[in-house]
């Protein structure tokens, strides 16, 4: 009888032995910040975005690495969405590539650089940037053909100038620039620094100078909306982390973000 007990007893040592086995083995399976049990990110990721961006991609890119501590988001670089297309064209090492319009999205996605169709992510429309309290009292794009002021517009090839002239356009305003930028950064830059006194820009490009430049709501700007693309590249260096971060862009989180920085849904 005792051998009997000692028998069970070690069976049931055994047996508890085992099932805590196996519970410790799955106790602690990788995840992200999402609490999902894929494998956690890690790397770097290099992301190319328009000029606009800067401010809304800057803060994203804090939280995405916040929410994926093993991944590294690399300066983001920012500039004309054709100088990017441009770039990503002559074989820069980009993760993700997001464009201000649909044309220069459309440079990259038709020689299929690619790795999936892009996403529209937020939109944007125009306003007159004037210096602040608005000392030239420019009050609409009529004022703007003013041979007597100093107009600062996008280069046509850039989103922000193809805009501002469809809508100059629509309009029936000629306007003679004293320069055209490359992007809508160096146009804020130009009339915040007094080197012009008006330029069309971004409602958002307002709003992340506001103090150094004051904006003029333009009636009908939706005549030239803006749609943001957003893309992985097919030559992506960390192909995890490029898909990852587009969907946290398109997220309600990262929609979030972006309506913090003045872009509309798309």
């Amino acid at each position: 009888m005792k051998h009997a007990s000692a028998l069970r007893a070690g069976t049931i040592a055994i047996a508890a032995a085992l099932l805590l086995a196996g519970c410790s083995t799955h106790s602690n399976p990788p995840s992200t910040a999402g609490g999902s049990t894929r494998k956690a990110l890690s790397g770097s990721l290099t992301v190319y975005a328009a000029a606009s961006l800067t401010a809304s991609f800057d803060d994203l890119a804090k939280q995405f690495e916040k929410s994926n501590p093993g991944v590294d988001v690399k300066p983001i670089d920012y500039d004309g969405s054709s100088t990017l297309a441009t770039q990503i064209i002559g074989g820069a090492p980009a993760d993700v590539f997001a464009s201000a319009d649909k044309a220069n999205m459309d440079k990259v996605s038709q020689p299929s650089l690619t790795s999936a169709t892009p996403s529209v992510f937020a939109s944007n429309t125009l306003q007159i940037a004037v210096a602040p309290d608005n000392p030239k009292k420019i009050t609409g794009l009529k004022d703007l053909s003013n041979a007597a002021l100093k107009v600062v517009l996008c280069a046509p090839e850039v989103p922000c100038g193809a805009a501002s002239h469809t809508l100059l356009n629509a309009d029936g305003i000629t306007v003679k620039p004293v320069s055209e930028e490359q992007n809508v950064t160096a146009v804020v830059t130009k009339v915040a620094s007094g080197d012009a006194d008006a330029g069309l820009v971004y409602v958002t490009d307002v709003t992340a100078a506001a103090g150094k430049v004051d904006g003029v709501t333009i009636p009908d700007a939706d005549k030239a909306v803006n749609q943001y693309y957003i893309a992985p590249m097919k030559s992506a260096p960390n192909p995890a982390a490029a898909k990852a971060f587009i969907a946290f862009v398109l997220s309600a989180k990262g929609q979030s973000v972006l309506a913090k920085y003045g872009f509309a849904r798309p």
